[in-house]
């Protein structure tokens, strides 16, 4: 049983709470948490979408800096590849995953809120980068996945200055999706996930799955991604279904199959 990360289930929608007082810190134990709980919505057929959620009060405030800071070179040599995979774990759920941000997601708790394919933030949140600040970088994807997001320079600017963006901004350099008043976060952003439930789960992992391995790769090697993607859903019966109803004229009942 997970102490501070919990996954609930309802209407097809898994949220993945995180609860470690006061501010969410990610340490070593929430971060192997986070890894399990990723996984575990991953392999459930009951799960369509997903919700990362942190509470009222904060999404995450970043890594747990009393924790680092007495680690060596090569105590975070062997840390920061744990680290890297925890959060991949979540960016690896073949499922809408959306991040539903209240106050501050700073730090690694910016890189958890990265690895979602849609963020929700609340009016007041602020979200960032601010390792700088302490003499260190990003570690877990900010470096590489804030970029891909954004563009290079609004990242090396948020990187390199480590200062705090809120959400109007977040919104408008695209780091965010929606921003919504602080009470409706978790609720908008569970209404988004519940409009790929009933979907064509395969097909929505196979779409996940393209999009993202092709932004990491060349244009020619993307297109053989997908084109792979595409062929393979024509084995599944949800495809059958979805192109029947389209010639019927009739409404598609996807079984995941």
């Amino acid at each position: 049983m997970a102490e501070f990360v919990s996954v609930e289930v309802a209407d097809q929608i898994a949220t993945i709470r995180l609860d470690r007082p006061k501010m969410n810190a990610l340490d070593a134990q929430v971060q192997r948490e986070i890894a399990e709980a990723a996984r575990l919505v991953d392999d459930d057929p009951g799960v369509h979408a997903v919700v990362i959620y942190g509470g009222e009060r904060v999404f995450a405030a970043g890594a747990d800096i009393k924790e680092m800071a007495v680690m060596s070179y090569a105590d975070m040599y062997a840390h920061s590849r744990a680290l890297q995979d925890s959060l991949t774990a979540v960016a690896r759920i073949g499922k809408p995953v959306i991040a539903a941000i209240t106050g501050y997601a700073l730090g690694g708790g910016c890189e958890l809120a990265l690895c979602a394919d849609f963020r929700v933030a609340g009016e007041s949140a602020k979200l960032g980068q601010p390792e700088i600040q302490l003499g260190i970088i990003p570690g877990a994807g900010g470096t590489q996945r804030l970029p891909r997001l954004i563009g290079p320079a609004r990242a090396k600017d948020l990187i390199f200055s480590g200062r705090h963006v809120p959400a109007a901004e977040a919104l408008a350099i695209g780091l965010v999706d929606r921003v919504v008043p602080d009470a409706e976060v978790y609720q908008a952003a569970r209404e988004w996930a519940a409009t790929f439930t009933g979907g064509p789960a395969i097909a929505l992992r196979a779409a996940k799955l393209a999009v993202d391995r092709g932004m990491e790769v060349d244009l020619d090697s993307g297109l053989e991604i997908e084109r792979l993607q595409f062929s393979g859903i024509f084995a599944t019966e949800d495809a059958k279904t979805g192109m029947t109803a389209f010639t019927e004229k009739s409404t598609p009942e996807f079984t995941g199959r």
